[in-house]
């Protein structure tokens, strides 16, 4: 019965078609990838920066052990 719906429903509407020119079809693929990757590359950047300042603090606390080992 579910074939027969999904036939039925194909019949009527025909097959599926983005429709529009190329160029538009670009840009909207386009603007889909820079609103996902640029919310991702501000994460990653945000990230970095973190993993920085506890690299920071970690190499500085380890400088000032093997000062005071001296």
């Amino acid at each position: 019965m579910a074939e027969e719906m999904n036939s039925s429903a194909q019949e009527k509407s025909g097959p599926d078609v983005v429709k529009g020119d190329f160029a538009t079809i670009l840009v909207g693929v386009g603007t889909m990838l820079d609103n996902t990757l640029t919310p991702l590359s501000k994460v990653v950047a945000q990230t970095l920066d973190s993993m920085t300042t506890v690299a920071r603090q970690i190499l500085d606390g380890l400088n000032s052990s093997l000062n005071q080992n001296k």
